[in-house]
């Protein structure tokens, strides 16, 4: 504990990966993994979907305890990270001991974003880590009635796996529809349809008055005077970056961990990948974002990993997002309010991409929908074309015959 090498704070996928990425770049040195939950590291999108299925899996762990000891990375787990010394370069545990690092890298996280006004009830709940994903999956009985407070992706995911498993399912959403963050408005209409033919109860444009609870459930009560009686009240209106630590240490935040586009601090023996930090996107003149998706997190931990052995690389790529929704797959590559025309491409099967075009043509996002992996192929191909600047004929965009690689080749 007392040799000074690379020290992880934050064993999720982003951490992990990182972890990993320096055995694989050649380092031979001590590597320390911190999490502070009790499971091996594992991946969280099932958390919202297969763990919530009617025969739930397992925690899909992302490696088991072998490959780490294979590996010769020490893993400390439910262990808290209270302080980081940049003069003495280490980090104080919980438990007062000191660890001391070369480099340092700060892959804490997010956490769900409270609700004031569910504060004190014992049936409003948020979703984050496996033991929270099986708390709930314990309440998703048939027939169970169950209040999801946002309509984002989270909050829909949420709702076709209560749906599958029986339930009563109502969606809150203060915004006009559902997904407004997140993509176009033709697209969440499709899901919005989706869910609505599965049975589930939206409400767009309500705002919140109070939660109260009664007996062994709570009752939701909307400021035009309805009330909603349930079971469970699931609450997924977004997150928050773990940056409180990276604050604590005199570390500059916005809207995260502020990074470069190497992922480095303005201390140079510190870096910040993943959820908690906020970076600048080339492919889009430099604009600073924060990006909570698996692409992201294990993209940034294998470039952190190799920042962290002085490569100086530059982060080149370009987000991608997905999410499962009963048999429909939504989609989307780089950042859609970066366009300012809209092309239409029929993908058959009822599947459809948006491309979205920046004001020179070029082609800065594209987001599809359909059944099963119908839209995939293509957000790929559009995914390059967007990370080489491509400015294709929108004509060329829209016509289904025209294939997307030979515009690569262009």
């Amino acid at each position: 504990m007392n040799e000074r090498g690379m020290v992880i704070v934050g064993a999720g996928e982003c951490g992990t990966r990182a972890a990993f990425a320096l055995r694989e770049e050649g380092f031979a040195g001590p590597i320390t993994l911190i999490g502070a939950e009790r499971h091996l590291p594992y991946e969280r999108p099932p958390l919202s979907k297969a763990a919530l299925a009617p025969e739930p899996e397992g925690m899909k762990a992302i490696a088991e305890a072998e490959r780490f000891a294979a590996a010769d990375i020490r893993l400390l787990l439910q262990t808290q990270v209270v302080a980081i010394d940049r003069k003495a370069k280490s980090v104080e545990l919980g438990d007062g001991s000191r660890l001391p690092y070369e480099k340092l890298l700060l892959a804490t996280g997010a956490r769900p974003r409270g609700l004031p006004l569910a504060e004190g009830s014992g049936h409003c709940v948020y979703l984050r880590t496996h033991d929270d994903a099986e708390a709930i999956a314990k309440r998703l009985r048939p027939e169970a009635r169950i209040v999801i407070i946002g309509g984002g992706f989270i909050g829909l995911e949420l709702a076709a796996a209560a749906r599958k498993r029986g339930g009563a399912v109502t969606v809150l959403e203060a915004l006009p529809r559902l997904l407004a963050r997140a993509v176009p408005e033709e697209i969440a209409a499709v899901m919005t349809a989706a869910h609505r033919q599965n049975g589930v109860d939206i409400r767009c444009g309500v705002s919140l008055a109070s939660f109260g609870d009664e007996g062994r459930g709570v009752r939701v009560s909307l400021q035009d005077g309805a009330e909603i009686a349930a079971d469970l009240c699931i609450i997924g209106i977004g997150a928050i970056p773990n940056t409180e630590l990276a604050e604590r240490a005199g570390l500059a935040v916005v809207n995260g961990i502020r990074v470069d586009e190497r992922l480095a601090t303005a201390d140079p023996s510190i870096l910040a990948a993943g959820d908690c930090c906020s970076f600048p996107l080339e492919v889009y003149g430099g604009r600073r974002v924060r990006l909570e998706a698996w692409r992201n997190a294990n993209d940034q931990g294998s470039l952190a990993a190799r920042n962290m052995l002085s490569r100086g690389e530059a982060h080149a790529a370009v987000p991608w997002f997905w999410s499962d929704q009963y048999d429909l797959t939504l989609q989307v590559a780089g950042l859609v309010d970066e366009g300012k025309h809209t092309v239409r491409r029929d993908a058959g099967e009822g599947a459809f991409i948006l491309f979205h075009l920046a004001a020179d043509g070029r082609l800065v996002a594209a987001s599809g929908i359909g059944p099963g992996n119908t839209v995939a192929r293509d957000i790929r191909l559009a995914e390059m074309l967007i990370a080489r600047r491509a400015a294709p004929p929108p004509e060329k965009l829209a016509a289904a015959e025209t294939k997307l690689k030979s515009l690569l080749a262009a």
